[in-house]
């Protein structure tokens, strides 16, 4: 784990209290309650890791893609997985010991026993409307939930994780770039807003992490994408709107003046697809997946696959997941969707990516 995420020394010592987690930094993250063990992250380096988003509903089609992801687990044993965001839906959970993390997370994915590296969502943070972004504060019920899972990994809003700890393969720095996209915009509160005290912390322990970082790989988790082709869009254009900061504007100028070129690969969900994107002039190299098709999948009525980014892969009418094998000197990604009538696996797409 990072120093300057949650060393073992924050770590163990803890929040002065989780019921009050505004202004937390990464170096206060959340301690682990007594009796809690959590599952232990890989200590090698080859590393197997599950990518999935938007799965937080509960319903038959998460249970499908969990059923598919626990065969391939049988036949090829995971490390780790990353949960890009939408974890609670519709609204997000009302306090950590909220009845939706068994029936949207811990029971779906009974048996896929290793950490879960998970991201906050526009759905995670509801108020007046489900997934509006609105009340941003909802998101620490799933920092408090750190507490209480031996998968869920979610020591504060914004962390990093090397994996191994020592000589790692890989770095994982999660984001919340919430803040920056909310259909509510926090208007009445200056913590929240695009240059208030969140964000500015947030953007100078990136900076400071990413740059001290010795790992190979670096990767970059978001629930807002940077490049979609997908009915949200790009930052800077969602939904085709041109109203700020819902069209995200301030999560493109993020990712172009903090992450692109930092990290060889940003993961996101959001839009609910399955998108292999090549990487752009201005994302410096960095290369946009996008696995939001965990449990929903694009509608018709909603698709706009407007093509203007070009692709290795894109899919929008199935379930599915990812999966990244890392070692030192490698990068390979396979792609498998879900039929949810017998809940099995199918590789769409493989290909060595670095």
């Amino acid at each position: 784990m990072h120093d300057n995420s949650f060393g073992r020394r924050g770590f163990l010592a803890g929040a002065a209290g989780i019921a009050s987690l505004v202004g937390l930094t990464p170096a206060q993250a959340v301690p682990v309650a007594d009796g809690v063990a959590k599952f232990g992250f890989p200590t090698g380096n080859r590393l197997r890791v599950l990518v999935t988003g938007d799965a937080g509903t509960g319903t038959r089609t998460q249970w499908a893609v969990a059923d598919a992801m626990r065969a391939f687990h049988r036949q090829e044993p995971v490390s780790l997985a990353l949960g890009l965001g939408d974890n609670i839906y519709e609204a997000g959970p009302s306090s950590g010991t909220d009845r939706q993390f068994a029936d949207k997370f811990e029971n779906p994915n009974a048996g896929l026993d290793f950490p879960w590296l998970m991201v906050l969502g526009n759905h995670d943070t509801s108020s007046v409307l489900p997934g509006d972004g609105g009340w941003l504060l909802r998101g620490n019920h799933e920092v408090e939930y750190h507490a209480n899972s031996p998968r869920w990994w979610m020591p504060s809003r914004y962390y990093s994780v090397r994996v191994p700890e020592h000589n790692p393969v890989v770095e994982f720095f999660v984001l919340d770039l919430n803040p920056l996209a909310a259909y509510i915009p926090p208007i009445f509160s200056p913590y929240w807003a695009v240059d208030g005290q969140f964000m500015n912390e947030q953007r100078a322990w990136f900076d400071q992490a990413v740059a001290a970082s010795t790992a190979p790989w670096k990767i970059a988790c978001t629930h807002h994408p940077y490049l979609s082709n997908g009915p949200h869009g790009n930052a800077g254009n969602y939904e085709g709107l041109p109203i700020e900061p819902i069209n995200g504007i301030h999560v493109k100028r993020f990712i172009e003046d903090h992450v692109a070129g930092t990290c060889q690969f940003l993961l996101s969900g959001h839009d609910h697809a399955l998108q292999v994107l090549e990487p752009t002039i201005a994302s410096k190299g960095t290369r946009q997946l996008v696995s939001g098709a965990s449990a929903k999948v694009v509608g018709a009525e909603d698709a706009r696959h407007s093509g203007a980014n070009p692709t290795l892969f894109e899919n929008y009418h199935e379930l599915g997941f990812m999966v990244l094998d890392l070692t030192p000197t490698a990068v390979d990604l396979r792609v498998f969707t879900v039929d949810v009538a017998d809940a099995a696996p199918t590789e769409a797409f493989a290909r060595r990516l670095a």
